[in-house]
Parts: C-alpha cells; structure tokens; sequence
C-alpha cells in the first residue's frame, strides 16, 4: 500500500483545552477518524457539550475537569480513565495570551502565561512520553503558534512560550526517537478562537493580517484540525521534530 493511513481507529488521544477553538476542532476530527478521546478543561457544561458531540460520531468520550496547571492532578486522572489503555497521542493545546506590550508586563502575567503556556506542557510532555515509552510508541503533539517563528506587536510572553514549544518539541523529540515517539507542533496564523475573537472584530486590524497572509483570508478550524490528524496517524510516522506552520503563507512575510 503506497498511501499511508490516515485514521486513528481505536487510538486513544488526550487533548488539553479539547472544549473550544482549536482544541475542539482537534477532538471532533480524532473522532471523526476513529479515536476515543479523553478531554481535558475546566468547564464542565463545556465538557459534557463536547463529550456528546464526540459521541454522536461513535466514539467514547472522556473528560477531566481541571485547570491545565493542575497538572498533578490531570495525570492522576487520566491514568484512571485510561484504564491501562495504551496512550496513543497527547495534544498540548490549552494555553492563554495577555497582550500586554513588554513595557507593562507584570510579574503574575508573566507567572500566569508561562505557568500555563510551557510548564504545563512539558511535565504533562514528561508524563505523556514516559507512558509511550513503556508501551514502545505515541504522539506528542504542542499547538504553538506564529508568534513562535516570527515577531508580533504585543504580546511578548506569548510569544516567547509559543518559541519554547518549538524547541522543546525538537528536543523531546531528539531524546524519545529511540522509544518510537514522535513529537511534533503546530503553528497556527489567525483562527476563529476565543483568544481572537475580539481582534478578528477589528476591521484595521484584519486588514492589516490579510495583507501579510498569501491567501488573504483567515484560516478555518477545520484546515488547522487535518494537520493534527496526520501528526497523529500513521501518515505521519516518519515526521518527528517539526513544526508545521497553518498560517496561509503568513511566516513567508513576517509580521
């Protein structure tokens, strides 16, 4: 077989921030392609909402209920959800921006952002990879961003965490290639999300976007989703290190 399989049936997938935005088109197409999914975030009318979207495409639902910096915790239950289960992909998505300029940035944002931002992500990395490693194999996938390739106007914590999950996903991958672990990101441009909702509502500021974006439009959820699933199935199996930026061309110019 020359094409290779692009599903992830019966795969186990853990997504942090699986509730909204990029995170939820994340795990509704895991499902879509056959995954069960364990859904990771702090609203539980959110969770359930989500929990029976998965579902109605077929596959199980799991969902755990803490802040991503709860992190303890959020591995305590995920090992009891699993059930011994093998952990098949783990998706670092959850995380937050505070656009303040480098010159007004206090010391409980910087806390707040690179708390939720990059130690979150690595010690549930940490947790992720040595699970895989005992069952010779997994995906670690971290959602960073442009603001991690290239520079923006504000920002600048954001930025820096999005620039940390770069390299520690070449890293983590450098050191659990030889557990058959593939850890790859995303970079994803302007997506309809939470954190850029009230920036998309800015008309000079879209404009502004649009002429550095090649395609001269913003992405939608379901164009970033396909990058995910191929880092995950076994497409993707020879992709390690890597970043693949989703921007509409936007990383060619700068911003």
């Amino acid at each position: 077989m020359y094409l290779p399989d692009f599903r992830l049936d019966n795969k186990l997938a853990v997504i942090t921030g699986g509730t909204k935005g990029i995170g939820k088109a994340i795990t509704l197409a895991f499902a879509e392609s056959g995954s069960d999914v364990i859904i990771i975030a702090r609203n539980e009318k959110d969770l359930q909402q989500t929990k029976g979207e998965v579902e109605a495409l077929g596959r199980k639902a799991f969902t755990i209920c803490h802040d991503i910096n709860e992190y303890p915790q959020i591995k305590s239950e995920v090992e009891k959800v699993r059930e011994g289960r093998s952990l098949d992909v783990w998706v670092n998505n959850a995380g937050m921006n505070i656009r303040s300029e480098a010159e007004h940035v206090t010391e409980e944002e910087w806390d707040q952002i690179i708390s939720t931002n990059m130690r979150s992500a690595f010690f549930l990395s940490q947790y992720a990879g040595t699970v895989m490693k005992e069952a010779g194999k997994g995906k670690i996938i971290n959602i960073s961003s442009v603001g991690g390739h290239t520079a923006l106007r504000t920002g600048v914590v954001y930025a820096m965490t999005k620039s940390a999950l770069i390299q520690m996903t070449k890293n983590l991958a450098l050191e659990w290639g030889k557990y058959n672990i593939n850890v790859n990101a995303i970079g994803p441009w302007y997506f309809p999300t939470a954190l850029t909702e009230k920036l998309l509502l800015d008309k000079e500021y879209v404009q502004a976007i649009l002429e550095r974006t090649p395609l001269n439009r913003i992405g939608k959820l379901e164009e970033l989703s396909g990058a995910a699933v191929f880092l995950a199935s076994d497409a993707g199996n020879y992709m390690t290190g890597q970043t693949l930026f989703v921007d509409g061309g936007m990383t060619i110019y700068g911003f």
